[in-house]
Formats: structure tokens, sequence, C-alpha cells
């Protein structure tokens, strides 16, 4: 079992930037990969960000590469999503999810979900 709460979201306005923390229960942390999901009002929830469970790979949605940076810190029990340029478009709530495995932008391949976090950015 692996229990997931996430934090840092808030309100920032656009250009700006916020660091969004996973931080997950269990021993074998660093055997899951780890993912960033988000969902807008209205909207269905879309893949953001996957790492590996080394941090040696890493898969970005087109709508965040370059602006998004996903990274781990295993000794932590710890993932980190770096927002930078924000846009208003980014406004959703943000949701971790862990997977035995390989990493993957399909969420229904990931067992276990934090609460979620608000992002809300304003123009």
């Amino acid at each position: 079992q692996v229990q997931l709460v996430e934090s840092g979201g808030g309100l920032v306005q656009a250009g700006g930037s916020l660091r969004l923390s996973c931080a997950a229960s269990g021993r074998t942390f660093s055997s899951y990969a780890m993912a960033w999901f988000r969902q807008a009002p209205g909207k269905e929830r879309e893949f953001v960000a996957a790492i590996s469970w080394s941090g040696g790979s890493t898969l970005y949605a087109e709508s965040v590469k370059g602006r998004f940076t996903i990274s781990r810190d295993n000794a932590k029990n710890t993932v980190y999503l770096q927002m930078n340029s924000l846009k208003p478009e980014d406004t959703a709530v943000y949701y971790c999810a862990a997977r035995y495995g390989y990493r993957s932008s399909k969420d229904v391949e990931y067992d276990y979900w934090g609460q979620g976090t608000q992002v809300t950015v304003s123009s």
C-alpha cells in the first residue's frame, strides 16, 4: 500500500511559478513510477508528467513540455513538480499517482492516488 499526500498548490499570477510536492508512505517508494495528472472544472483528467522509479526517465505532456519539471527524491519518499511560466489554462486540481512498474501516461495504469491540490493561475 502507498499513501500519497500532495502539497504546494495555491494562487499565482500568469507567468509565475509553483512547486508541488507529493509525499509517499511506505518503504518501497523507490520501486514505484510516479506521475502527475490534473483535472480542470468540467474537463477530463489529463496526464501532466511521469518519472521512472530511478528518476532516470521522464515523460511530459506536450502542453507543459519546457515549462514543467518532474523530479523525485527517493531518500525523502517525495516527488516534485516544478511549474514555471504558468498560464491560466494550467488551472486545475493536480493529483499525484503511483504505479508499480514503468512510467506511463495512462491514468488507468496507476494504482494509488493522492487527494489533489488546487492550482489557480490568474490572468
